[in-house]
C-alpha cells in the first residue's frame, strides 16, 4: 500500500471542500458576518491544514496500484463526509452529531435527504455550504482531484476507470484523460444555464444559484422549507423540470449534441425509453390523482405528477406539492422511479435506465436460446453489441443492488422504523433519490428516524453513490489483511 500516493490524492480531495468552505465564508462576510462565520472559519482552517499536510512530507508520490486506487476513492469520499459535517456540528441547532453526519453524507452523495425541520432558519452561508456539498459530490470528489492531475499521470487512467462505471464511459469517443474534462465542461455549462434561467424567471439570485447547484448535481437541497413550491411559479416549475430531466441524461450525449450541433446523438433506444418511461409514469400518476387523489382539474394533477416523477427519476428530489397522502398506486410508481432512475453517465443514482434495458434484453435473449438452442444471439443496446462480460456484470450489479436493499430494509425495521419508512427510505437512499413515501415524502424529512436507521441510510447513500463495488473491494482488502 502506497501511503504517500493515497494521502496526497486524498489531500487534494479535501482541498476542494476547503475551497468551497472559503467561498461560504465570503458569503457570511457579505451578509455582515452571520452566526455561521465562526464554524465555517474553523472548519476551513482544519480542512485546509489536513488537506495540505501530505504535500509537506511527500515530494514525489509513487505509482498507484489497483488497491491504492480503490482506497483513494474510499478515503476521499469518507473523509469528505467527516470534514463536511464540521460546519454543521460547530453551528449547532438541529445538528446533533448523527444529524450532522446524515446531512453531510446526504449532501456529498447528492441524495438530498435532510433532517432539518426549518431550513430557512439557517444562515445563508451555511445554506450555501449545504448546497456546495451537492455540487462537489455531483461532479464527484475523485473527479475534482483528477482535474488537477497531469494528462500523463501514470494512475490517472486507473482512477478514471474506477470512478466511472463501464456503462458511464459508453458514449464518450475520447481518451480517458479527456473524459473528466468533458464531464466538467458539461457540468459547469448546465449550472450556468440553469442559474440564469431561474434568475430570469424571477427566482432571487441567491436562491437561483443554490438551486442550480442542486439541480445539476441532481441533489435536492433547497433553500426553502417548501422546496421549489415556495416560489409558486409555473415558469420556474417548468425550468426546474427541464433541467432535472436533462441532467439525468448521459453527459457524453449532451456534449455530442453541442459539438455536432445536431440532435442525432439523442436518437437511440436508451433516450427513447428514458423519456417514454417518464411520460407513462406521469400519465399513470395523473390518472390516480384525478380519480383517487382528490384533484379537481387535470392541469394541476398533470403538473404535480410530471414534476414529481421527473424529480424522483432524476434523483433530484425537489417538490412542488406534498405527496405524503397520495394514493398507493402513485406511491408504487414512484418507488419504481426511485429504483430505475436516470441514465448512466449522469449524476443520478439507482439502477440506471441502461442497466434495466440490458437486463430485460438479456432475459429475452435467454428465452430465445431456450426455445431455439442452436441459435446464436447477442444483446444489443442502441445499435451496439454488448460482450457477455458486460451483460454478466450488469446482471451481477442488479443482484447486489437488490440484496443491499433487502438487507437494509430488514436492518432499518429492526431499528424501529415502520415498513413504509424502511422500504421507501432504503430505496431512496441507495438510489440517491432523497424523499420516500408517507412520513418521508417530498416535503417531510428524516429527523424523526432512529439514530441507527439514519446511519444505515447514510451507508446506503455511500454504496449507491460509488456503485457498491469500491466499498466491497476495500472491505474485502481489510478482511483479507486481518485474515
Amino acid at each position: 500500500m502506497n501511503v504517500k500516493a493515497i494521502s496526497v490524492n486524498v489531500g487534494k480531495a479535501l482541498l476542494v471542500s476547503a475551497l468551497f468552505m472559503f467561498i461560504s465564508i465570503l458569503v457570511s462576510i457579505w451578509d455582515g458576518g452571520d452566526s455561521a462565520l465562526g464554524p465555517l472559519l474553523i472548519s476551513f482552517v482544519v480542512t485546509l491544514i489536513v488537506g495540505a499536510f501530505p504535500f509537506i512530507f511527500v515530494r514525489r508520490s509513487p505509482a498507484l496500484t489497483l488497491h491504492d486506487g480503490y482506497l483513494t476513492i474510499f478515503l476521499s469520499w469518507s473523509l469528505s463526509f467527516i470534514f463536511g459535517m464540521l460546519p454543521y456540528v460547530l453551528w449547532g441547532g438541529e445538528f446533533t452529531l448523527i444529524n450532522a453526519w446524515f446531512e453531510s453524507v446526504s449532501g456529498y452523495t447528492t441524495t438530498g435527504s435532510t433532517i432539518l425541520n426549518d431550513i430557512e432558519a439557517l444562515p445563508r452561508s451555511l445554506v450555501f455550504w449545504r448546497s456546495s456539498t451537492h455540487y462537489i459530490g455531483g461532479l464527484g470528489v475523485v473527479a475534482f482531484l483528477l482535474l488537477v492531475m497531469p494528462d500523463a499521470s501514470p494512475y490517472r487512467l486507473k482512477l478514471t476507470n474506477m470512478e466511472l462505471s463501464s456503462l458511464a464511459r459508453v458514449g464518450y469517443r475520447y481518451k480517458s484523460a479527456k473524459i473528466i474534462w468533458i464531464i466538467t465542461v458539461v457540468y459547469c455549462f448546465l449550472t450556468l444555464a440553469c442559474f440564469l434561467s431561474l434568475w430570469v424567471a424571477g427566482m432571487p439570485c441567491f436562491d437561483a444559484l443554490n438551486h442550480a447547484f442542486s439541480i445539476v448535481a441532481t441533489g435536492g437541497f433547497s433553500t426553502r422549507n417548501l422546496s421549489v413550491g415556495h416560489f409558486q411559479s409555473d415558469l420556474i416549475n417548468m425550468i426546474v423540470m427541464f433541467f432535472m430531466a436533462l441532467c439525468a441524461m448521459h453527459f457524453g450525449l449532451i456534449f455530442a449534441v453541442f459539438v455536432t450541433r445536431s440532435f442525432k446523438p439523442m436518437k437511440n433506444s436508451v433516450v427513447a425509453y428514458y423519456f417514454g418511461s417518464i411520460a407513462v409514469m406521469s400519465l399513470i400518476i395523473t390518472l390516480s390523482l384525478k380519480m383517487q387523489g382528490g384533484y379537481d382539474g387535470w392541469g394541476g394533477a398533470l403538473m404535480d405528477a410530471s414534476f414529481t416523477v421527473i424529480s424522483y427519476m432524476s434523483t433530484a428530489g425537489f417538490a412542488i406539492c406534498d405527496n405524503a397522502s397520495w394514493p398507493w398506486l402513485a406511491g408504487v410508481v414512484l418507488l419504481f422511479a426511485s429504483f430505475q432512475c436516470g441514465c448512466s453517465g449522469s449524476t443520478t443514482g439507482g439502477i440506471k435506465v441502461d442497466r434495466l434495458m440490458i437486463s430485460v434484453k438479456a432475459i429475452g435473449n435467454e428465452l430465445r436460446r431456450r426455445i431455439h438452442p442452436s441459435s446464436v444471439s447477442h444483446v444489443h443496446l442502441s445499435g451496439q453489441h454488448l460482450p457477455d462480460g458486460t451483460v454478466n456484470a450488469v446482471m451481477m450489479y442488479i443482484v447486489l443492488y437488490v440484496l443491499v436493499i433487502l438487507v437494509s430494509i430488514v436492518a432499518v425495521m429492526l431499528c424501529g422504523s415502520d415498513s413504509v419508512e424502511a422500504v421507501s427510505g432504503v430505496i431512496a437512499s441507495v438510489g440517491s433519490v432523497g424523499p420516500g413515501l408517507g412520513p418521508l415524502g417530498c416535503l417531510d424529512n428524516y429527523s424523526a428516524q432512529p439514530a441507527m436507521s439514519k446511519f444505515i441510510f447514510t451507508f446506503d447513500m455511500f454504496l449507491g453513490r460509488v456503485e457498491i463495488y469500491p466499498v466491497l473491494v476495500v472491505m474485502s482488502m481489510i478482511f483479507n489483511r486481518r485474515k
